[in-house]
């Protein structure tokens, strides 16, 4: 995920169904590990944008 931040990518989801977290990569800032979370926000990348987990998990 780190190299496609440092191509240009401005938000990166990785997700891990098995431990249900959700890695989530922004330049320029540390790692942000979410623990079973219902949903992820696409924030000011892209508004509006939910993804719903329930049906991942």
């Amino acid at each position: 995920m780190l190299e496609y931040i440092k191509n240009g990518a401005l938000l990166g989801w990785l997700i891990n169904r098995k431990k249900r977290e959700v890695e989530v990569y922004r330049p320029q800032q540390e790692v942000e590990i979410l623990v079973n979370p219902e949903s992820v926000y696409g924030g000011n990348i892209l508004p509006g944008f939910i993804l719903d987990l329930e049906t991942i998990w």
